[in-house]
């Protein structure tokens, strides 16, 4: 979930004088590729198992916060019906909620939204994504369960922006959130910033119009971002790969006026 918050956290290249990439930008969520590999709920006789879970890790699906494997961002979860089409799923760290999921099948079974609602920051981020049904539910079980793939995300405009600044020995990066890091063009990593998952960023030259950016956390690689600026310096093409899960999302960013 917080996938897209990690693609925001990118950087340009520096040049000798005021970098083409210095400034505010937005993601487009018109442009966004997804990853063409389904995810998969199981939901059947009051147990649940989310996407990229191991087989033999379920939870009850009682509304209960239940202990699940620490991540950065998560140590409890609570999975609720709230009725036949719609359930809630709720992540906790320390007590703390983290992320709000609402989950809503069309009527016909084949279409579904996803609201996840991210308070990990002092603002609440709201992510949407829409997606459709690739096989069908296994008989006996919650119209949630099967697999799906995702076609469109759209986010609000507080977890969409970020801004820039580059020199001739490193760039930041500052969200309105209040993410933010400062790194040089040296190989190490570096910490962000108010981020409640602890992860660090590398990053290194790939030409001078493209940078490549890797991130972990406690040693393990989540993921690569390849980013290259235009010749006129408006938009950003970005290429994520998530390390986690195999997949790879692309998108353009847009640089909002002064």
């Amino acid at each position: 979930m917080k996938i897209l918050l990690a693609l925001l956290l990118l950087s340009p290249v520096a040049s000798l004088a005021q970098s083409r990439f210095d400034g505010t930008w937005i993601i487009d969520a018109n442009t966004m590729q997804l990853p063409q590999k389904p995810i998969v709920y199981s939901l059947a006789k009051g147990m649940f198992r989310g996407p990229g879970w191991s087989e033999n890790l379920k939870i009850k699906a009682d509304g209960n916060d239940q202990k699940v494997p620490e991540t950065g961002y998560w140590d409890t979860m609570s999975v609720r019906t709230l009725d036949d089409h719609t359930v809630e799923i709720i992540s906790k760290k320390a007590g703390k909620t983290m992320f709000t999921e609402v989950d809503t099948v069309s009527q016909d079974g084949n279409s579904l939204t996803q609201v996840v609602k991210d308070t990990t920051e002092a603002q609440a981020v709201t992510i949407e994504t829409l997606s459709k049904r690739v096989d069908e539910r296994p008989a006996g079980s919650h119209v949630l369960s099967g697999s799906w793939r995702a076609y469109k995300v759209s986010r609000s405009q507080n977890g969409s922006i970020i801004k820039y600044r580059c020199t001739a020995d490193g760039f930041s990066a500052e969200t309105p959130l209040g993410e933010k890091y400062d790194a040089k063009f040296d190989g190490k990593y570096y910490p962000v910033e108010d981020d409640p998952g602890h992860p660090m960023v590398s990053v290194k030259r790939v030409s001078p119009n493209t940078i490549e950016q890797t991130s972990k956390r406690d040693g393990k690689i989540l993921g690569v971002l390849r980013l290259t600026v235009a010749a006129d310096g408006e938009t950003i093409h970005a290429t994520y790969e998530n390390k986690e899960t195999n997949t790879t999302t692309s998108y353009e960013m847009r640089k909002q006026p002064q």
